[in-house]
């Protein structure tokens, strides 16, 4: 089964951790770094990337001549998405588990962040009528 891992950071989360002290922005890294080697020895991970500021994000819908239109950065939204891993295991709980052992990346001073990480099974095929 495969799950979508989705880190979530508060809306000024981009900024304030760009404020941390090298050694804490460094050892998050190096965190995040560990943890994919980990799921990638393990054979449990499918992909992963961290997202840019949500400052360059853009809405994108499709006008009535097909062409891109874009609205830019979102102020109603409390939380962004930073990034994500994608996750193929044997069931739910062990994703949960996963995302547990994400949300618990060091932050300033090395203590826990407690990331929120939504975690959502990845469909393989629309669902089947009974």
């Amino acid at each position: 089964m495969k799950f979508m891992l989705m880190m979530n950071c508060p809306r000024n989360g981009y900024d304030e951790f760009m404020t941390l002290p090298k050694k804490d922005i460094e050892a998050h890294i190096a965190f995040m770094i560990g943890f994919s080697k980990k799921l990638r020895a393990a054979g449990e991970l499918v992909g992963a990337e961290g997202l840019a500021s949500p400052s360059q994000a853009k809405l994108v819908r499709a006008g009535k001549d097909g062409e891109p239109i874009t609205d830019g950065v979102f102020p109603e939204s409390k939380e962004f998405l930073a990034g994500y891993w994608i996750v193929d295991v044997e069931n739910a709980k062990r994703a949960y588990a996963i995302a547990a052992a994400a949300s618990a990346a060091p932050g300033p001073g090395g203590a826990t962040m407690q990331i929120p990480i939504e975690v959502r099974e990845v469909m393989s095929a629309p669902p089947v009528e009974p």
